[in-house]
Protein backbone atom coordinates (compact mmCIF):
# COMPACT_ATOMS: atom_id res chain seq x y z
CA UNK A 1 0.00 0.00 0.00
CA UNK A 2 1.48 3.35 -1.22
CA UNK A 3 1.03 6.46 1.38
CA UNK A 4 1.85 10.04 1.80
CA UNK A 5 0.70 13.15 -0.32
CA UNK A 6 -1.24 12.62 -3.87
CA UNK A 7 -1.44 15.66 -6.14
CA UNK A 8 -5.14 16.25 -6.11
CA UNK A 9 -4.50 15.83 -10.14
CA UNK A 10 -4.15 11.76 -9.46
CA UNK A 11 -6.21 11.80 -6.25
CA UNK A 12 -9.40 10.15 -7.85
CA UNK A 13 -9.95 6.86 -6.24
CA UNK A 14 -7.01 6.79 -2.96
CA UNK A 15 -8.48 6.81 0.33
CA UNK A 16 -8.48 9.81 2.22
CA UNK A 17 -6.06 9.35 5.29
CA UNK A 18 -7.50 12.33 7.36
CA UNK A 19 -11.00 14.14 7.35
CA UNK A 20 -11.61 17.46 5.33
CA UNK A 21 -13.99 19.57 6.84
CA UNK A 22 -15.00 21.72 3.57
CA UNK A 23 -17.85 24.30 3.30
CA UNK A 24 -19.51 22.38 0.49
CA UNK A 25 -19.17 19.02 1.98
CA UNK A 26 -17.49 17.21 5.17
CA UNK A 27 -15.11 14.46 3.64
CA UNK A 28 -14.11 11.53 6.37
CA UNK A 29 -11.18 9.74 6.77
CA UNK A 30 -11.50 6.46 4.51
CA UNK A 31 -13.19 8.60 1.85
CA UNK A 32 -12.48 7.09 -1.82
CA UNK A 33 -12.36 10.31 -3.24
CA UNK A 34 -14.43 10.38 -6.43
CA UNK A 35 -14.08 13.15 -9.25
CA UNK A 36 -16.94 14.94 -7.51
CA UNK A 37 -14.83 15.53 -4.33
CA UNK A 38 -11.88 16.10 -6.61
CA UNK A 39 -13.85 19.28 -7.48
CA UNK A 40 -14.75 20.26 -4.51
CA UNK A 41 -11.19 20.06 -3.30
CA UNK A 42 -9.95 22.18 -5.62
CA UNK A 43 -12.76 24.90 -5.28
CA UNK A 44 -11.65 24.71 -1.59
CA UNK A 45 -8.59 25.51 -2.71
CA UNK A 46 -6.42 21.97 -2.15
CA UNK A 47 -3.37 21.03 -4.47
CA UNK A 48 -3.02 18.02 -2.95
CA UNK A 49 -4.34 15.47 0.16
CA UNK A 50 -3.07 12.76 1.96
CA UNK A 51 -3.94 9.47 1.06
CA UNK A 52 -3.48 5.98 0.75
CA UNK A 53 -3.19 4.02 -2.79
CA UNK A 54 -3.83 0.20 -2.80
CA UNK A 55 -0.89 -2.03 -4.32
CA UNK A 56 -2.11 -5.05 -6.38
CA UNK A 57 -2.52 -8.13 -4.17
CA UNK A 58 -3.64 -5.68 -0.75
CA UNK A 59 -6.76 -6.62 0.99
CA UNK A 60 -8.96 -3.28 1.97
CA UNK A 61 -9.69 -3.18 5.48
CA UNK A 62 -12.98 -3.71 5.16
CA UNK A 63 -12.41 -7.34 3.36
CA UNK A 64 -9.84 -8.33 5.42
CA UNK A 65 -11.70 -7.98 9.08
CA UNK A 66 -15.16 -9.77 7.40
CA UNK A 67 -13.03 -12.84 6.40
CA UNK A 68 -10.78 -12.79 9.27
CA UNK A 69 -14.26 -12.22 11.74
CA UNK A 70 -16.17 -15.41 9.48
CA UNK A 71 -12.85 -17.65 9.98
CA UNK A 72 -12.47 -17.21 13.64
CA UNK A 73 -16.14 -17.38 15.36
CA UNK A 74 -17.56 -20.67 16.52
CA UNK A 75 -20.88 -22.25 18.34
CA UNK A 76 -22.82 -19.24 19.54
CA UNK A 77 -20.36 -16.76 17.91
CA UNK A 78 -21.50 -13.86 15.61
CA UNK A 79 -19.78 -11.19 13.87
CA UNK A 80 -21.04 -8.05 12.96
CA UNK A 81 -19.80 -7.06 9.40
CA UNK A 82 -16.74 -4.78 9.35
CA UNK A 83 -16.90 -1.10 9.12
CA UNK A 84 -13.80 1.14 9.05
CA UNK A 85 -11.33 -2.22 9.42
CA UNK A 86 -13.00 -3.17 12.47
CA UNK A 87 -15.31 -6.04 13.42
CA UNK A 88 -17.05 -7.19 16.56
CA UNK A 89 -18.16 -10.44 18.01
CA UNK A 90 -20.86 -11.24 20.23
CA UNK A 91 -22.51 -14.17 22.13
CA UNK A 92 -25.64 -15.26 20.73
CA UNK A 93 -26.56 -16.86 24.28
CA UNK A 94 -25.59 -16.55 27.71
CA UNK A 95 -22.98 -19.09 28.56
CA UNK A 96 -18.92 -18.98 29.41
CA UNK A 97 -16.01 -17.41 26.55
CA UNK A 98 -13.87 -20.94 25.35
CA UNK A 99 -10.61 -20.04 23.62
CA UNK A 100 -7.00 -20.44 23.78
CA UNK A 101 -4.91 -18.24 25.13
CA UNK A 102 -1.98 -19.23 23.43
CA UNK A 103 -3.52 -19.42 20.16
CA UNK A 104 -4.81 -15.54 20.19
CA UNK A 105 -0.71 -14.61 21.09
CA UNK A 106 -0.11 -16.39 17.86
CA UNK A 107 -2.62 -14.51 15.90
CA UNK A 108 -1.43 -11.29 17.14
CA UNK A 109 1.94 -11.52 16.72
CA UNK A 110 1.81 -12.14 13.10
CA UNK A 111 1.74 -8.52 11.86
CA UNK A 112 1.16 -5.16 13.76
CA UNK A 113 -1.56 -3.99 11.52
CA UNK A 114 -3.76 -7.27 12.76
CA UNK A 115 -5.19 -6.71 16.28
CA UNK A 116 -8.13 -8.75 17.86
CA UNK A 117 -8.62 -8.22 21.51
CA UNK A 118 -11.04 -10.82 23.89
CA UNK A 119 -12.51 -10.59 26.93
CA UNK A 120 -10.57 -13.02 29.68
CA UNK A 121 -10.89 -17.03 28.75
CA UNK A 122 -13.68 -18.66 30.71
CA UNK A 123 -15.35 -15.06 31.28
CA UNK A 124 -19.55 -15.54 31.76
CA UNK A 125 -20.67 -13.46 28.99
CA UNK A 126 -25.34 -12.51 28.45
CA UNK A 127 -26.49 -13.14 25.44
CA UNK A 128 -25.92 -10.09 22.91
CA UNK A 129 -22.62 -9.23 24.70
CA UNK A 130 -19.67 -8.63 23.03
CA UNK A 131 -16.94 -10.65 23.36
CA UNK A 132 -13.88 -9.35 20.92
CA UNK A 133 -13.26 -6.63 18.55
CA UNK A 134 -11.06 -7.28 15.78
CA UNK A 135 -9.23 -4.44 13.91
CA UNK A 136 -7.25 -3.78 10.98
CA UNK A 137 -4.86 -0.89 12.01
CA UNK A 138 -4.26 0.27 8.27
CA UNK A 139 -6.30 1.39 4.59
CA UNK A 140 -5.11 -2.28 3.82
CA UNK A 141 -3.39 -5.46 4.72
CA UNK A 142 -1.22 -7.85 1.71
CA UNK A 143 -2.89 -10.85 1.04
CA UNK A 144 0.12 -13.04 2.67
CA UNK A 145 -1.02 -11.54 6.26
CA UNK A 146 -4.58 -12.24 5.61
CA UNK A 147 -4.04 -16.03 4.46
CA UNK A 148 -1.39 -16.62 7.48
CA UNK A 149 -3.98 -15.14 10.36
CA UNK A 150 -6.99 -16.90 8.59
CA UNK A 151 -5.21 -20.09 8.81
CA UNK A 152 -4.73 -18.75 12.63
CA UNK A 153 -8.24 -18.35 13.50
CA UNK A 154 -9.69 -21.02 11.50
CA UNK A 155 -7.43 -24.23 12.06
CA UNK A 156 -9.32 -27.54 12.99
CA UNK A 157 -11.97 -25.78 14.67
CA UNK A 158 -12.93 -21.71 14.90
CA UNK A 159 -10.92 -19.44 17.39
CA UNK A 160 -13.81 -18.86 19.73
CA UNK A 161 -16.82 -20.00 20.85
CA UNK A 162 -19.21 -19.64 23.53
CA UNK A 163 -20.47 -23.03 26.02
CA UNK A 164 -23.60 -22.30 26.63
CA UNK A 165 -25.53 -22.32 30.09
CA UNK A 166 -27.72 -25.35 30.02
CA UNK A 167 -30.69 -25.63 33.00
CA UNK A 168 -29.69 -27.21 35.66
CA UNK A 169 -31.73 -28.66 38.58
CA UNK A 170 -29.63 -27.06 41.66
CA UNK A 171 -29.66 -28.55 45.26
CA UNK A 172 -29.07 -26.19 48.24
CA UNK A 173 -27.86 -27.71 51.46
CA UNK A 174 -27.35 -25.56 54.58
CA UNK A 175 -25.96 -25.89 57.50
CA UNK A 176 -26.38 -24.12 60.54
CA UNK A 177 -24.68 -24.14 64.54
CA UNK A 178 -26.53 -22.90 67.93
CA UNK A 179 -26.49 -19.25 67.10
CA UNK A 180 -26.99 -19.16 63.12
CA UNK A 181 -29.20 -16.79 62.25
CA UNK A 182 -32.62 -18.02 59.82
CA UNK A 183 -32.12 -14.24 58.23
CA UNK A 184 -28.49 -15.25 57.34
CA UNK A 185 -29.92 -18.98 55.83
CA UNK A 186 -32.56 -16.53 53.92
CA UNK A 187 -30.29 -14.35 52.52
CA UNK A 188 -27.75 -17.05 50.87
CA UNK A 189 -30.39 -18.42 49.57
CA UNK A 190 -31.97 -15.37 48.08
CA UNK A 191 -27.81 -14.67 46.79
CA UNK A 192 -27.87 -18.15 45.60
CA UNK A 193 -30.85 -18.28 43.37
CA UNK A 194 -30.26 -14.69 42.00
CA UNK A 195 -26.59 -16.28 41.06
CA UNK A 196 -28.09 -19.30 38.87
CA UNK A 197 -30.58 -17.04 37.41
CA UNK A 198 -28.34 -15.79 34.65
CA UNK A 199 -27.40 -18.61 33.97
CA UNK A 200 -31.02 -20.62 33.10
CA UNK A 201 -30.99 -22.73 36.57
CA UNK A 202 -32.90 -22.75 39.54
CA UNK A 203 -32.91 -24.03 43.33
CA UNK A 204 -35.12 -27.44 42.12
CA UNK A 205 -34.91 -28.58 46.55
CA UNK A 206 -33.67 -26.42 49.55
CA UNK A 207 -32.63 -28.95 53.14
CA UNK A 208 -31.67 -26.87 56.53
CA UNK A 209 -29.82 -29.15 58.79
CA UNK A 210 -27.31 -29.03 61.55
CA UNK A 211 -24.09 -29.10 60.78
CA UNK A 212 -23.14 -32.75 61.86
CA UNK A 213 -21.82 -34.95 59.40
CA UNK A 214 -24.75 -37.33 59.60
CA UNK A 215 -27.26 -34.60 59.12
CA UNK A 216 -25.44 -33.28 56.23
CA UNK A 217 -25.16 -36.76 53.86
CA UNK A 218 -29.07 -37.07 55.01
CA UNK A 219 -29.77 -33.80 53.39
CA UNK A 220 -27.21 -34.10 50.34
CA UNK A 221 -29.60 -37.31 49.39
CA UNK A 222 -33.06 -35.41 50.05
CA UNK A 223 -31.74 -33.03 47.04
CA UNK A 224 -30.51 -36.02 44.61
CA UNK A 225 -33.85 -37.99 45.64
CA UNK A 226 -35.76 -34.44 44.61
CA UNK A 227 -33.70 -34.55 40.71
CA UNK A 228 -31.00 -31.85 41.81
CA UNK A 229 -27.81 -32.45 38.92
CA UNK A 230 -25.74 -30.63 41.36
CA UNK A 231 -25.63 -29.86 45.41
CA UNK A 232 -24.39 -26.60 46.77
CA UNK A 233 -23.41 -27.22 50.42
CA UNK A 234 -23.52 -23.44 52.29
CA UNK A 235 -21.86 -24.97 55.67
CA UNK A 236 -22.13 -23.25 58.76
CA UNK A 237 -18.69 -23.06 59.32
CA UNK A 238 -15.98 -22.86 56.85
CA UNK A 239 -14.02 -26.16 55.48
CA UNK A 240 -10.72 -26.86 56.92
CA UNK A 241 -9.57 -30.16 55.86
CA UNK A 242 -10.65 -32.88 53.53
CA UNK A 243 -11.78 -34.63 56.50
CA UNK A 244 -14.12 -31.84 57.70
CA UNK A 245 -18.02 -32.04 58.19
CA UNK A 246 -18.86 -31.10 54.88
CA UNK A 247 -16.39 -33.59 53.10
CA UNK A 248 -17.04 -36.13 55.53
CA UNK A 249 -20.87 -35.99 54.80
CA UNK A 250 -20.41 -36.16 50.79
CA UNK A 251 -18.32 -39.11 52.01
CA UNK A 252 -20.82 -40.53 53.66
CA UNK A 253 -23.05 -40.33 50.75
CA UNK A 254 -21.67 -42.36 48.77
CA UNK A 255 -19.30 -39.53 47.27
CA UNK A 256 -15.86 -38.66 46.71
CA UNK A 257 -13.71 -35.35 47.19
CA UNK A 258 -12.12 -33.96 44.14
CA UNK A 259 -10.46 -30.98 45.32
CA UNK A 260 -10.35 -28.97 48.35
CA UNK A 261 -8.75 -25.57 47.64
CA UNK A 262 -8.26 -22.99 45.05
CA UNK A 263 -5.92 -19.95 44.01
CA UNK A 264 -8.37 -17.68 44.49
CA UNK A 265 -9.21 -14.54 46.47
CA UNK A 266 -11.81 -14.45 47.72
CA UNK A 267 -12.51 -18.18 47.36
CA UNK A 268 -10.17 -20.23 48.63
CA UNK A 269 -11.70 -22.10 50.49
CA UNK A 270 -13.96 -24.12 47.98
CA UNK A 271 -14.46 -27.81 48.28
CA UNK A 272 -15.68 -29.98 44.89
CA UNK A 273 -17.11 -34.02 45.10
CA UNK A 274 -19.03 -35.92 42.80
CA UNK A 275 -22.21 -38.61 43.69
CA UNK A 276 -22.60 -40.33 40.98
CA UNK A 277 -23.13 -37.91 37.72
CA UNK A 278 -24.11 -34.98 40.04
CA UNK A 279 -21.38 -32.61 41.21
CA UNK A 280 -20.97 -31.20 44.89
CA UNK A 281 -19.44 -28.11 45.70
CA UNK A 282 -18.53 -27.27 49.05
CA UNK A 283 -19.16 -22.95 49.28
CA UNK A 284 -16.46 -20.95 50.59
CA UNK A 285 -17.82 -18.16 52.96
CA UNK A 286 -17.53 -15.31 50.40
CA UNK A 287 -20.57 -17.08 48.29
CA UNK A 288 -23.17 -15.53 50.77
CA UNK A 289 -21.87 -12.46 49.09
CA UNK A 290 -23.30 -11.26 46.14
CA UNK A 291 -19.89 -10.31 44.67
CA UNK A 292 -17.58 -12.12 42.05
CA UNK A 293 -15.72 -14.73 44.24
CA UNK A 294 -14.30 -17.92 42.94
CA UNK A 295 -16.58 -20.08 43.50
CA UNK A 296 -18.70 -18.10 40.46
CA UNK A 297 -15.78 -19.17 37.99
CA UNK A 298 -16.52 -22.70 38.70
CA UNK A 299 -20.20 -22.61 38.87
CA UNK A 300 -20.22 -20.95 35.43
CA UNK A 301 -17.87 -23.80 33.56
CA UNK A 302 -19.85 -26.62 35.75
CA UNK A 303 -23.42 -25.29 34.57
CA UNK A 304 -22.25 -24.84 30.80
CA UNK A 305 -20.90 -28.31 31.33
CA UNK A 306 -17.26 -27.57 30.79
CA UNK A 307 -14.30 -29.42 32.19
CA UNK A 308 -13.58 -28.02 35.96
CA UNK A 309 -11.56 -30.90 37.73
CA UNK A 310 -8.63 -30.19 39.99
CA UNK A 311 -6.31 -29.47 37.52
CA UNK A 312 -8.48 -26.73 36.24
CA UNK A 313 -9.16 -25.31 39.46
CA UNK A 314 -5.28 -24.97 40.20
CA UNK A 315 -5.02 -23.13 37.02
CA UNK A 316 -7.09 -19.96 38.30
CA UNK A 317 -4.59 -18.42 39.75
CA UNK A 318 -3.91 -15.85 36.85
CA UNK A 319 -6.13 -13.35 37.16
CA UNK A 320 -7.31 -15.06 40.31
CA UNK A 321 -6.72 -11.98 42.66
CA UNK A 322 -10.34 -11.10 42.75
CA UNK A 323 -10.56 -8.64 45.34
CA UNK A 324 -9.75 -5.13 43.90
CA UNK A 325 -11.27 -5.68 40.49
CA UNK A 326 -14.34 -3.00 39.36
CA UNK A 327 -17.15 -5.77 39.44
CA UNK A 328 -16.06 -5.54 43.52
CA UNK A 329 -15.64 -2.11 45.94
CA UNK A 330 -11.98 -1.29 45.24
CA UNK A 331 -9.90 -1.41 47.46
CA UNK A 332 -12.16 -1.98 50.26
CA UNK A 333 -8.94 -0.81 52.86
CA UNK A 334 -8.51 2.69 51.58
CA UNK A 335 -12.26 3.00 50.81
CA UNK A 336 -12.87 2.60 54.45
CA UNK A 337 -10.33 5.44 55.27
CA UNK A 338 -12.26 7.70 53.29
CA UNK A 339 -9.51 7.80 50.52
CA UNK A 340 -10.84 6.35 47.32
CA UNK A 341 -14.49 6.52 46.27
CA UNK A 342 -15.66 2.87 45.19
CA UNK A 343 -16.29 3.01 41.46
CA UNK A 344 -19.89 2.38 40.08
CA UNK A 345 -20.08 -1.35 38.87
CA UNK A 346 -18.79 -1.72 35.29
CA UNK A 347 -21.33 -2.90 32.48
CA UNK A 348 -19.91 -5.34 29.70
CA UNK A 349 -20.05 -3.85 26.21
CA UNK A 350 -23.17 -5.51 24.19
CA UNK A 351 -24.38 -5.26 20.76
CA UNK A 352 -25.97 -1.57 20.83
CA UNK A 353 -30.22 -1.99 20.94
CA UNK A 354 -31.63 -0.54 18.21
CA UNK A 355 -35.12 0.34 18.03
CA UNK A 356 -37.42 1.65 14.55
CA UNK A 357 -39.57 3.81 14.37
CA UNK A 358 -41.98 3.49 11.21
CA UNK A 359 -43.79 7.10 10.65
CA UNK A 360 -47.14 5.89 8.90
CA UNK A 361 -49.22 8.23 10.61
CA UNK A 362 -49.63 10.97 7.63
CA UNK A 363 -52.33 12.05 5.60
CA UNK A 364 -50.16 11.98 1.86
CA UNK A 365 -51.74 14.89 0.51
CA UNK A 366 -50.16 15.25 -2.49
CA UNK A 367 -51.52 11.75 -3.12
CA UNK A 368 -54.94 13.09 -3.37
CA UNK A 369 -57.74 10.11 -2.02
CA UNK A 370 -55.52 7.62 -1.82
CA UNK A 371 -53.89 6.77 1.11
CA UNK A 372 -50.52 5.27 -0.48
CA UNK A 373 -49.79 3.48 2.62
CA UNK A 374 -52.45 0.84 1.96
CA UNK A 375 -51.96 1.03 -2.24
CA UNK A 376 -51.58 -2.98 -3.17
CA UNK A 377 -48.03 -3.80 -4.42
CA UNK A 378 -47.64 -7.23 -5.26
CA UNK A 379 -50.67 -8.76 -3.21
CA UNK A 380 -50.08 -6.49 0.21
CA UNK A 381 -50.17 -3.09 1.34
CA UNK A 382 -47.35 -0.71 0.51
CA UNK A 383 -47.06 -0.27 4.86
CA UNK A 384 -47.10 -4.10 4.84
CA UNK A 385 -44.27 -4.07 2.36
CA UNK A 386 -42.01 -1.55 4.67
CA UNK A 387 -42.72 -3.36 8.12
CA UNK A 388 -41.89 -6.67 6.69
CA UNK A 389 -38.39 -5.45 6.00
CA UNK A 390 -38.15 -3.65 9.27
CA UNK A 391 -38.87 -6.80 11.37
CA UNK A 392 -36.48 -8.93 8.99
CA UNK A 393 -33.85 -7.01 10.32
CA UNK A 394 -31.84 -6.43 13.52
CA UNK A 395 -33.89 -3.53 14.66
CA UNK A 396 -35.69 -3.99 18.09
CA UNK A 397 -38.80 -3.22 18.81
CA UNK A 398 -40.33 -1.98 15.77
CA UNK A 399 -42.75 1.24 16.40
CA UNK A 400 -45.06 1.86 13.59
CA UNK A 401 -47.12 5.30 14.36
CA UNK A 402 -50.33 5.57 13.20
CA UNK A 403 -52.33 8.46 12.70
CA UNK A 404 -54.54 9.06 9.89
CA UNK A 405 -57.20 6.15 8.47
CA UNK A 406 -55.00 4.23 11.95
CA UNK A 407 -57.94 1.54 11.84
CA UNK A 408 -56.91 0.59 8.19
CA UNK A 409 -53.44 0.74 8.76
CA UNK A 410 -53.40 -1.38 11.59
CA UNK A 411 -55.37 -3.95 9.84
CA UNK A 412 -52.75 -3.95 6.66
CA UNK A 413 -50.49 -4.96 9.82
CA UNK A 414 -52.28 -7.60 11.46
CA UNK A 415 -50.25 -9.97 12.41
CA UNK A 416 -47.43 -8.46 12.47
CA UNK A 417 -45.59 -7.75 15.87
CA UNK A 418 -44.81 -4.59 16.05
CA UNK A 419 -45.95 -1.57 18.68
CA UNK A 420 -48.71 0.75 17.55
CA UNK A 421 -48.74 4.13 19.05
CA UNK A 422 -51.26 6.41 17.71
CA UNK A 423 -50.75 10.28 17.07
CA UNK A 424 -54.05 12.03 17.81
CA UNK A 425 -52.20 15.25 16.09
CA UNK A 426 -50.83 13.54 12.85
CA UNK A 427 -52.34 16.69 11.13
CA UNK A 428 -50.06 18.93 12.53
CA UNK A 429 -47.20 17.33 11.08
CA UNK A 430 -44.36 14.83 10.58
CA UNK A 431 -42.94 16.45 13.98
CA UNK A 432 -45.78 14.66 15.88
CA UNK A 433 -45.45 11.16 14.51
CA UNK A 434 -41.85 11.32 15.11
CA UNK A 435 -42.34 12.35 18.93
CA UNK A 436 -45.17 9.67 19.33
CA UNK A 437 -42.86 6.86 18.04
CA UNK A 438 -39.82 8.03 20.41
CA UNK A 439 -42.07 7.98 23.24
CA UNK A 440 -43.12 4.35 22.50
CA UNK A 441 -39.64 3.26 22.79
CA UNK A 442 -38.21 1.79 25.74
CA UNK A 443 -35.64 2.85 27.75
CA UNK A 444 -32.61 0.69 27.17
CA UNK A 445 -32.48 1.33 23.41
CA UNK A 446 -29.22 2.95 22.21
CA UNK A 447 -30.83 4.39 19.16
CA UNK A 448 -33.32 4.65 16.63
CA UNK A 449 -33.50 4.15 12.88
CA UNK A 450 -36.15 6.74 11.82
CA UNK A 451 -38.00 4.55 8.89
CA UNK A 452 -40.30 6.41 6.19
CA UNK A 453 -44.04 4.20 5.35
CA UNK A 454 -43.35 5.09 1.75
CA UNK A 455 -40.34 3.47 1.05
CA UNK A 456 -41.17 -0.14 0.54
CA UNK A 457 -37.86 -0.96 -1.09
CA UNK A 458 -35.27 -0.37 1.58
CA UNK A 459 -34.51 -3.81 2.45
CA UNK A 460 -33.70 -5.30 5.72
CA UNK A 461 -29.67 -5.92 4.69
CA UNK A 462 -29.39 -2.09 4.27
CA UNK A 463 -31.17 -1.45 7.51
CA UNK A 464 -28.95 -3.91 9.11
CA UNK A 465 -25.59 -1.87 7.63
CA UNK A 466 -26.76 1.07 8.95
CA UNK A 467 -26.83 -1.35 12.70
CA UNK A 468 -23.74 -2.25 12.28
CA UNK A 469 -22.13 0.92 11.17
CA UNK A 470 -23.34 2.54 14.34
CA UNK A 471 -20.88 3.18 17.03
CA UNK A 472 -21.08 6.10 19.46
CA UNK A 473 -17.77 5.69 21.53
CA UNK A 474 -15.94 5.85 17.57
CA UNK A 475 -17.85 9.15 16.97
CA UNK A 476 -20.59 7.50 14.94
CA UNK A 477 -23.50 8.40 16.58
CA UNK A 478 -25.94 9.47 13.01
CA UNK A 479 -25.75 6.84 10.35
CA UNK A 480 -27.08 7.84 6.98
CA UNK A 481 -27.17 5.65 4.18
CA UNK A 482 -26.09 7.39 0.44
CA UNK A 483 -26.55 6.48 -2.70
CA UNK A 484 -23.95 7.61 -5.21
CA UNK A 485 -22.77 10.59 -2.77
CA UNK A 486 -26.09 11.27 -2.19
CA UNK A 487 -28.09 10.63 1.13
CA UNK A 488 -31.07 9.20 1.74
CA UNK A 489 -33.45 6.98 4.04
CA UNK A 490 -33.70 6.05 6.95
CA UNK A 491 -31.82 7.51 9.21
CA UNK A 492 -30.21 5.91 12.36
CA UNK A 493 -29.77 8.03 15.76
CA UNK A 494 -28.26 7.74 19.27
CA UNK A 495 -30.53 7.99 21.87
CA UNK A 496 -28.62 11.49 22.88
CA UNK A 497 -30.09 13.02 20.05
CA UNK A 498 -34.22 11.95 21.22
CA UNK A 499 -35.02 14.84 23.04
CA UNK A 500 -34.05 17.28 20.46
CA UNK A 501 -35.91 15.31 17.94
CA UNK A 502 -38.64 15.43 20.33
CA UNK A 503 -38.40 19.00 20.44
CA UNK A 504 -38.93 19.81 16.30
CA UNK A 505 -42.23 21.37 15.04
CA UNK A 506 -44.00 21.46 11.93
CA UNK A 507 -44.23 18.80 8.84
CA UNK A 508 -40.57 18.22 9.41
CA UNK A 509 -38.38 15.34 10.73
CA UNK A 510 -34.84 15.17 12.29
CA UNK A 511 -32.49 16.23 8.95
CA UNK A 512 -31.18 19.47 10.70
CA UNK A 513 -29.63 17.68 13.71
CA UNK A 514 -27.41 15.83 10.72
CA UNK A 515 -25.98 19.34 9.82
CA UNK A 516 -25.44 20.30 13.60
CA UNK A 517 -23.54 17.34 14.17
CA UNK A 518 -21.60 16.19 10.93
CA UNK A 519 -18.28 15.81 13.33
CA UNK A 520 -20.12 12.37 14.15
CA UNK A 521 -22.56 11.31 11.08
CA UNK A 522 -20.94 8.43 9.09
CA UNK A 523 -22.51 7.54 5.69
CA UNK A 524 -22.60 4.30 4.48
CA UNK A 525 -23.20 3.65 0.65
CA UNK A 526 -25.43 1.37 -0.46
CA UNK A 527 -25.84 -0.73 -3.55
CA UNK A 528 -29.14 0.76 -5.41
CA UNK A 529 -31.22 3.01 -5.45
CA UNK A 530 -33.46 2.03 -2.55
CA UNK A 531 -32.53 4.60 -0.01
CA UNK A 532 -33.26 8.03 -2.50
CA UNK A 533 -36.88 6.20 -3.56
CA UNK A 534 -40.25 7.48 -1.46
CA UNK A 535 -43.66 7.28 -3.29
CA UNK A 536 -44.84 10.75 -2.97
CA UNK A 537 -47.00 11.09 -5.99
CA UNK A 538 -49.41 8.91 -8.23
CA UNK A 539 -46.86 8.98 -10.78
CA UNK A 540 -44.51 6.92 -8.64
CA UNK A 541 -47.34 5.31 -7.20
CA UNK A 542 -48.27 3.72 -10.53
CA UNK A 543 -44.51 3.15 -11.49
CA UNK A 544 -43.89 0.62 -8.01
CA UNK A 545 -47.39 -0.97 -8.50
CA UNK A 546 -46.85 -1.74 -11.76
CA UNK A 547 -42.97 -3.05 -11.31
CA UNK A 548 -43.54 -4.85 -8.32
CA UNK A 549 -41.01 -5.34 -5.59
CA UNK A 550 -38.93 -8.19 -5.32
Amino acid sequence: MQFGDVAIDDAEGVILAHSLRLDAKALKKGTVLTADDIVILREAGYTQVVAARLDPGDVSEEDAANRLARAMVGDAVTAGAAFTGRSNLYAETAGVVVYDAARLDAFNLVDESVTLAMVPPFQAVEAGQMIATLKIIPFAVPEDTVLLTESIARRDTPMVRVAPFRPTRIGLVQSRLPGTKESVLNSTFEVTRARLHPMNSEICHEVRCDHATTDITKAIEETLQHGAQMVLISGASAVVDRRDVVPAGIVAAGGTVTHFGMPVDPGNLMLMGRIGDATVIGLPGCARSPKLNGFDWVLQRAVARLPVDGREVMRMGIGGLLKDIPSRPMPRTRAKEGKVTPPAHKVPARRPRIGAIILAGGQSRRMGEINKLLADIGGRAMVRHVADNVLNSGADPVVVVIGHEADRVRGALGGCPVVFAENPDFGDGLSTSLKTGLAALPQDVDGAIVCLADMPKVNASVINRLIEAFDPIEGRAIVVPTRRGKRGNPVLFARRFFEQMGAVSGDVGARHIIGEHTEIVVEVEVEDESVLIDVDTPAALAAITSEGLP
